[in-house]
C-alpha cells in the first residue's frame, strides 16, 4: 500500500516532536513516538542498545545535565518498506549546555499502530568526519 501524503506529514512530525518532547523533560509522552518495546540504539555515542521505553526514560534521566539543552531535526526522507513498515532517516542537530554542538544521523523503523505511526527502533550515528560514505 502506497504512503499518502497524509502519511508521509505525520511520519515527519512524529520525527520533529521527539526534540520538542526529550528538551522539554516530557519523557512521559515518549509513548506518543514510540512503541512500548522500541529498540533504541545509542551505542555510536557511548551509550546502549536500550529495549523499551522505560530503557529509554531512564537512559535520559541518567545523562541528567549532560543531555543536550535542544535537539534539531533536519533533511528528513522517507522510504516505503514492501512489508508496509517506513524507513525514515534524518539528521541531527545537538547542542550542550556550553553550546557546543554535535550532528547525528537518525535511522528509523515506523510502524502503523492503532495509535498512529510509532518510532520502532532507532539506531543514531554520530557524524564525526566528513564526507564518509
Amino acid at each position: 500500500m502506497a504512503l499518502t501524503v497524509e502519511d508521509r506529514l505525520a511520519i515527519t512530525d512524529l520525527i520533529n516532536r521527539h526534540g520538542h518532547l526529550t528538551d522539554s523533560g516530557d519523557l512521559g509522552a515518549l509513548d506518543e513516538l514510540f512503541v512500548p518495546d522500541v529498540i533504541y540504539d545509542v551505542t555510536d555515542l557511548g551509550g546502549q542498545v536500550l529495549a523499551g521505553l522505560t530503557a529509554v526514560r531512564e537512559a535520559a534521566r541518567a545523562l541528567g545535565e549532560a543531555n543536550p539543552v535542544a535537539h534539531h531535526v533536519t533533511n528528513v526522507v522517507i522510504t516505503e518498506m514492501a512489508d508496509g513498515r517506513v524507513h525514515a532517516r534524518s539528521k541531527g542537530l545537538g547542542v550542550k549546555s556550553d553550546g557546543t554542538t554535535g550532528s547525528v544521523t537518525y535511522q528509523d523503523t515506523v510502524v502503523r499502530s492503532d495509535d498512529g505511526w510509532r518510532i520502532s527502533h532507532r539506531t543514531v550515528r554520530a557524524r564525526r568526519v566528513p564526507l564518509t560514505p
